[in-house]
Order: C-alpha cells, then sequence, then structure tokens
C-alpha cells in the first residue's frame, strides 16, 4: 500500500508543469500568477522582470514553460527566449505581445517559442497554452534522460555521435536573379556541412518549380507541405518520416510541392515555424530559394542566421544583387550575408573587384566556371563535393562550409558571454 502510494506520488510530481513567468511589469507578473494557481498541474517556480534575470532563473531552476513578455528594457523577449531555450533545451516558451504584428509572432518561433498569445491572455487560452507546451516540455525532458534518445533526427545514436545542441542555424541560398547556379551551390554547400557531429537537413523553398531533389536524384513521396500543414504539432518522428535521406552524403531533404499550384498552402507563418522546429534537430538548416520575394523567402531570409548571396559576372545579376542589398540594409540583413560569385569567367573584364567596388560588398568567394563538372553532376544527381573532393570548385564549396560552421561558432561564443555579462 505504501509503495503504490509512493508510486502515485512519484506519477504526479513527474506530471506537475514548472512555470516561469517573466515581465517587466509587476501586476502583470501577478495577475498571470493569478490565473494559473487554480490549475492543478501548474507549479509557479519564479518570476523575473527582465530578460537577463529570465536567462539567469530558468538555467537555474530549469523550468518547463516560461511565459515569456515579448517587449521589456534592457533585454527583449526574442532575445532572452533565444538564450534560454539555448540553456534549457526541453522548456517550452508561451510568448506574450499586445503586438498583433505576424511579424513579431515569426521572430518569436524562430526564436525557439511554442506559442504565442495576444496580451492580455484570456485565461482559457493561457492554461491551454501552459498545459500544452508543459506536456512538450515533460516529454523532451524523457527524451533526454534517456542516452539512447539523444539522436539526430538521422539516427545516430548515442554518444557523442548525435546531435544534441538544439540551437541549429538556419543558411539561406539566395540570388536576387534566376539562373545564377544557386540551387547547385545550395546542394553541395548542404552536402558539405554535414558529418556525424552536424547533420544537415536541405529544404527547398521553391515551393513551384524546386530542383534539388532532381539534384540529388531522389524520388520523393513527401514533400515540404506535409510539414506546414502540421507546423504545430511536429516531433521527431514526423520529420523523419517525411524528409528523404541521401544515401551518399546523409543529409536530409525536403523537396518541393509535386504540383506547382500547391506553393499557395504554404505561408511565410508556417515555413518560419518549420524552420525553428528544424533548428532543434539539425545543425544546419539549409534553405534554397527562388528569386523572387515570395513571402515564404521573405520569411527565410528575415529569420535567416546566414546569407549566402550568389550573383555572377552579368550586368543584370549585378544591378539585382545591388537592389536587394537595399533592401537588406534596410531590413538589419547585411551582417549575415556572405557574398559569392559563381560561374567565374577569368576573361570577362568585369573583375570580383570591380564586383566589389561597384556594390560596396566584400567578395568572399569566388566559384569558377566549370561547367562539364557541374553539368554532369547535375544530370547525375550527384553533388560534385561527393563525387570528388579535390576538384577545385570542390575545395571552394568546402571552404565555404568551413566559414560557415567557423562563423556560427563565434556567434553562439558571443551570445553565450553576452548572456553571462547582463547577469
Amino acid at each position: 500500500m505504501q509503495l503504490g502510494n509512493a508510486t502515485g506520488e512519484m506519477m504526479e510530481q513527474s506530471d506537475k508543469i514548472r512555470v516561469l513567468i517573466v515581465d517587466d511589469i509587476q501586476e502583470t507578473r501577478e495577475n498571470i500568477r493569478r490565473m494559473l494557481q487554480f490549475e492543478p498541474r501548474v507549479e509557479i517556480i519564479g518570476a523575473a522582470k527582465n530578460g537577463a534575470e529570465a536567462i539567469e532563473l530558468a538555467t537555474e531552476d530549469k523550468p518547463d514553460v516560461v511565459i515569456m513578455d515579448i517587449n521589456m528594457p534592457d533585454m527583449d523577449g526574442i532575445t532572452a527566449t533565444e538564450a534560454i531555450r539555448k540553456k534549457v533545451p526541453f522548456a517550452q516558451i508561451v510568448v506574450l505581445s499586445v503586438q498583433a504584428d505576424p511579424s513579431y509572432m515569426r521572430r518569436a518561433m524562430l526564436a525557439g517559442a511554442r506559442d504565442f498569445l495576444a496580451k492580455p491572455p484570456m485565461i482559457d487560452e493561457l492554461t491551454t497554452a501552459v498545459r500544452r507546451a508543459g506536456d512538450m516540455a515533460i516529454e523532451e525532458k524523457s527524451k533526454i534522460s534517456v542516452p539512447s534518445a539523444t539522436v539526430a533526427v538521422g539516427g545516430t545514436s548515442g554518444g557523442n555521435g548525435g546531435y544534441n545542441a538544439l540551437n541549429g542555424k538556419i543558411v539561406v541560398v539566395y540570388s536576387p536573379k534566376g539562373g545564377t547556379g544557386s540551387s547547385m551551390i545550395a546542394t553541395n554547400l548542404a552536402v558539405s556541412l554535414q558529418s556525424s557531429t552536424t547533420p544537415t537537413i536541405l529544404v527547398d523553398a521553391n515551393l513551384q518549380y524546386g530542383d534539388v531533389a532532381v539534384m540529388l536524384n531522389e524520388q520523393v513521396k513527401n514533400n515540404v507541405i506535409d510539414l506546414t500543414s502540421r507546423v504545430d504539432e511536429l516531433d521527431p518522428d514526423i520529420v523523419r518520416e517525411v524528409a528523404a535521406e541521401h544515401t551518399q552524403s546523409g543529409i536530409h531533404v525536403l523537396a518541393c510541392p509535386l504540383q506547382a499550384d500547391m506553393a499557395e498552402d504554404v505561408t511565410g507563418e508556417q515555413f518560419a515555424k518549420l524552420l525553428s522546429y528544424l533548428t532543434t534537430l539539425y545543425a544546419f538548416v539549409v534553405v534554397d530559394t527562388v528569386s523572387y520575394l515570395t513571402d515564404v523567402v521573405q520569411s527565410a531570409l528575415e529569420y535567416s542566421d546566414h546569407i549566402v548571396l550568389i550573383t555572377t559576372q552579368e550586368i543584370p545579376s549585378i544591378k539585382s544583387c545591388n537592389l536587394f542589398l537595399s533592401l537588406a540594409n534596410a531590413s538589419g540583413l547585411r551582417d549575415r550575408i556572405t557574398f559569392v560569385i559563381n560561374r567565374f569567367d577569368k576573361r570577362i573584364t568585369i573583375t570580383p573587384e570591380k564586383i566589389s567596388e561597384n556594390l560596396r560588398l566584400p567578395v568572399d568567394f569566388v566559384i569558377p566556371f566549370e561547367e562539364r563538372i557541374v553539368t554532369n553532376s547535375i544530370n547525375r544527381g550527384l553533388p560534385f563535393v561527393v563525387e570528388d573532393k579535390t576538384y577545385p570548385i570542390s575545395k571552394l564549396i568546402l571552404n565555404l562550409a568551413d566559414s560557415i560552421k567557423n562563423k556560427s561558432q563565434e556567434s553562439t561564443a558571443v551570445l553565450a558571454r553576452t548572456s553571462t555579462s547582463r547577469r
């Protein structure tokens, strides 16, 4: 009998949802506490008045759910959300905001938030969101506590071979002019980023006429819509079921829809949520895009960690890059750009130096025009970095991948130092 009671108490305790409240206004913190006080599963473990304090408390107390105000002095809720998700991977963030702007929601979701509620929330929607987030946190904790569950979605299990950092980077490959070879670069870059410790997924955001599956010779049954259509219900098993695995390289692939008109079924908000979730499963999420700025492409660019901007030596391509850079400057995207000249032909008088001077942007990589190698690679469905790493073009793509890895490590280190200094 005593054993039964003890077991019941353990089950009851494990079912508790431990909640941290974060808001710079004391009255709001107390109102949220009152809303949740009669919810039997909820245990309020603390409250913070700013983002830095929230990070400190979350790191120490490891809550299941953090209710986070998005607008706070010192550090906003989105920055705090990203930091908490990296320090306490199972913690689920419910963001509150007086702003109904969809861009706020996209930013929050890509920072790692589980839910987004208008402020002040209704008691029913708040308790429902907390229960849902709590169940997700409890499930995530159970996976982390079992060694064999520390697995990359690709199936690498146990020890140091699995990837468990849950802070992947979104790498968007973009050219504002079509026909510059951006899909070729995206495909080979994804393969170059892939390793046992940096699992990588390639996502085709050209939802009408994407080619990444063809470039990898993958006959796919499923596509990106199979995930965006249920983006609020995703788990590793669903992603594993939908994403194709490229056997020669090990990368996973999310192909474009089978029919062009299905592209209209994907919203920018859904795509942002999908990318956000994929960063919890993969070290790198490489996104191949189309040249025109659809809602989906804009979402990918807005919430990218790295943008690989592609041009060629052709005047229309350079002009399009100039127009895009004006947008990038206004949107705060310029610092994320790695600038690549593709299909470089030294016989053409437009040199990398002239392009750099014209665009006022340093050229980071120059990819030579290797028509035979690239055409054979595309027609065979085998990335040239898989076929032969000693090709000059392969070495440059591998160097590009190394550059992105180094920048990712540097940005993670800066975030860690910033969070520590604000305590």
